[in-house]
């Protein structure tokens, strides 16, 4: 149940970190997708990592949220471009 609050979280956050980057990140949907792809990992992590309950939840949220930024950005630097701040 809680994959359902991951995929939109990570919607939203590889959206936000795409937006981070030099240019316009992978666009839209590549963007939109790393970032559930990295939610989805790092939830994944987390509550096989022994988290369960709420307590789990909420940190396998945050893990996932980690997780999708940092996949959506780091593909884009391994690509060559730079990270920076901007207003959205």
């Amino acid at each position: 149940m809680v994959l359902l609050l991951w995929i939109p979280m990570g919607f939203v956050v590889g959206w936000l970190a795409g937006k981070s980057v030099e240019g316009k990140g992978y666009g839209r949907l590549l963007d939109l997708l790393m970032g559930a792809g990295g939610a989805i990992v790092g939830g994944t992590v987390i509550r096989t990592a022994g988290h369960p309950g709420y307590g789990g939840a909420v940190l396998a949220t945050f893990a996932a949220i980690c997780c999708a930024a940092a996949l959506t950005i780091l593909a884009s630097m391994a690509n060559g471009r730079a990270l920076y701040s901007r207003v959205l």
